[in-house]
């Protein structure tokens, strides 16, 4: 049985396929928010939504010493490239080996998604053409993360949080989000967010 489509996301992939291309030909589609606030479940839907649109993981480009500085990275191997209309090369990190063991493609297509804390930064929102936010608290998305996780992972996330306030506190993303995204117990819903100007 074909799972029906979510008319929320329906709407949203007509909206963002009609805005202008913000890096050469792409429309480059941030999903930002806390760790656990479900952007990767929300990315990969989206993604259905556009059509099998493709999505870039910051989880991907980040390390264990870099859990925010990846900046670099992605300009050099992701922005550039398709700012030329090029395929884009980036490494992949394996997390459990502790370095970057593959490479990943990625073509200029009309639509590509990134997704991770910190995508909203101010280094990469030039090159936006559009920034959501999952909108949850931090203390709730933590948990979230954490249960998901398991014990297993405790110590990474000792760490993980105190990462994450710094970088907020530093380089915020909600402010400049174009729209909120609320995950409730029907779907998601979609609201105009504080950085919205059209």
């Amino acid at each position: 049985m074909t799972a029906v489509p979510d008319p929320v996301l329906v709407s949203l992939a007509a909206r963002l396929r009609a805005l202008a291309p913000s890096c050469g030909p792409v429309r480059l589609v941030a999903v930002d928010g806390h760790a656990g606030s479900g952007k990767s479940t929300f990315a990969g839907r989206l993604a259905e939504a556009l059509g099998g649109a493709p999505v870039v993981h910051t989880d991907d480009l980040a390390t264990h010493e870099e859990l925010f500085a990846w900046s670099g990275r992605f300009r050099e191997q992701v922005l550039g490239p398709l700012s030329r209309g090029e395929s884009a090369r980036y490494g992949v990190y394996d997390w459990v080996c502790g370095e970057f063991t593959a490479e990943r493609e990625l073509a200029p297509a009309p639509v590509v998604l990134v997704e991770g804390v910190g995508t909203g930064r101010w280094a990469l929102r030039p090159a936006l053409a559009c920034l959501l936010w999952m909108e949850l608290a931090r203390e709730d998305s933590w948990e979230r993360g954490r249960l998901r996780d398991g014990p297993g992972l405790s110590a990474f996330w000792s760490g993980w949080i105190p990462a994450e306030r710094a970088h907020f506190a530093a380089d915020p993303s909600r402010p400049y989000a174009d729209l909120l995204v609320h995950q409730g117990k029907m779907g998601y819903e979609v609201r105009e967010g504080p950085g919205h100007t059209q």
